[in-house]
């Protein structure tokens, strides 16, 4: 058979296969934050459903209590049966996690995936996770030789993306939720659902421009209302964002953040059936009730809080104080039924705004970033973030050097002009 020229169609379909292949290397970023000890906190991932699911399986998903998905969400957990409520396909959804201290970074490793038949590392990392973690990531955690290769029922742990900061930013308490960037998103329409503003998602991020892409997962600072209880309580360190709630005390007790808040209120929850005494000691003041009483010097105000969940029992502690007003009301943030479809702002996020998510395939990319006061770069005192990477084989051949492509076009183009 006689040697053909190669022709300019396919000298334009190669250098284009270069391209394009060069392009869809780059890899995503994801913020990390350093630590050195064994202390946890409470975050939140941004997930979204891919498929339609029962409120208990995307509890079983990340291995947490369906009622703190409800909770966090701000979704009424009095309806008949909510935990087998089927939640749409596409349904943003805050999902509580503990953050830990692993090898140096923050992260969450106590989710695990049992897999099934069809199931891929990229299946899982970008459909099943919605892109909070990456098939390099999930390989790596559980030292898979083969990723080709896996066998139904495997027991894969999933390591999932979160922050501490210690909870807070810019001084007051604060929870942070890993958020991955979808195609339509900008960094100033991130900051207005979550009533934050670019420059304190930069200094959080630790990012140099407001340049951000599909795929990206972002810190979010959420306020929130922290609180002060028993070292020793199972509760210690519990912190509920802002317009939402959280259930503890073994579904005994609801402590709530109301709008505008940042004073933790818990009272007994409505799952409450067999609990340890509410009530205060030396008073017949039970678990949330606050009385005041007018007088010329101000106003006396006596309440009953909570401290904690310690060894079964709910700890309760009586206080008063003179305030120069009355307080008025307790303010609670309002609930929603549990969603059936999904329409554009059919999300959930801090109030009062809604929360705009989306999902991608992901490998988060490595690359520490010192703490400063430029713009763009963490003021001193303010948490600092860093970029963290998954493969360096992708990440070298993403920057393919420019004199290599250079020299592979003059191959390609030498042989069209003899």
């Amino acid at each position: 058979m006689p040697n053909r020229k190669p022709t300019f169609f396919s000298f334009y379909k190669a250098l284009c296969f270069m391209v394009f292949t060069n392009v869809a290397l780059v890899t995503s970023k994801s913020t990390i934050e350093p630590c050195s000890n064994s202390d946890s906190c409470n975050a939140l991932l941004g997930y979204t459903l891919y498929t339609d699911l029962k409120v208990a399986e995307v509890a079983t998903l990340f291995q947490v209590d369906p009622i703190s998905i409800l909770t966090a969400n701000a979704i009424d957990i009095s309806y008949p049966d909510v935990e087998n409520h089927i939640l749409p396909s596409q349904l943003s959804l805050k999902i509580p996690i503990l953050c830990s201290c692993v090898d140096g970074i923050r992260k969450s490793v106590s989710t695990h995936y049992n897999t099934r038949p069809q199931d891929t590392l990229s299946s899982i990392a970008d459909s099943v996770y919605a892109g909070l973690v990456s098939a390099d990531q999930i390989r790596e955690a559980n030292s898979i030789a083969d990723p080709s290769v896996l066998d139904v029922g495997e027991n894969l742990v999933v390591p999932l993306p979160c922050t501490c900061f210690n909870g807070t930013d810019n001084g007051l308490p604060a929870i942070y939720l890993s958020y991955v960037v979808k195609p339509v998103d900008t960094l100033a329409g991130i900051a207005a659902s979550y009533s934050t503003t670019i420059t304190d998602l930069m200094n959080v991020n630790a990012m140099g421009s407001t340049s951000i892409k599909a795929g990206d997962i972002l810190a979010v600072p959420l306020s929130a209302c922290a609180s002060d209880f028993h070292k020793y309580a199972s509760d210690h360190g519990l912190i509920v964002p802002n317009g939402s709630y959280a259930i503890t005390a073994s579904h005994c007790v609801q402590c709530s953040c109301g709008p505008g808040s940042s004073n933790l209120y818990c009272m007994p929850a409505s799952l409450a059936v067999s609990c340890s005494s509410m009530q205060c000691k030396s008073s017949n003041l039970m678990l949330g009730n606050v009385t005041v009483q007018q007088s010329s010097a101000g106003c006396n105000v006596t309440s009953c809080a909570y401290g904690g969940y310690v060894n079964g029992t709910i700890i309760t502690s009586l206080s008063s104080s003179l305030q120069p007003r009355c307080p008025g009301p307790q303010k609670f943030p309002p609930l929603v039924a549990p969603p059936t479809y999904v329409t554009r702002d059919s999300v959930f996020a801090p109030a009062p705004a809604p929360q705009s998510d989306g999902t991608t395939t992901t490998v988060p990319k490595i690359s520490t970033v010192p703490s400063g006061s430029l713009p763009g770069l963490p003021p001193v005192g303010a948490p600092i973030g860093s970029l963290s990477d998954a493969s360096t084989l992708v990440n070298s051949v993403a920057v393919l050097p420019t004199a290599l492509i250079v020299y592979l076009l003059i191959k390609l183009i030498s042989p069209l002009s003899l």
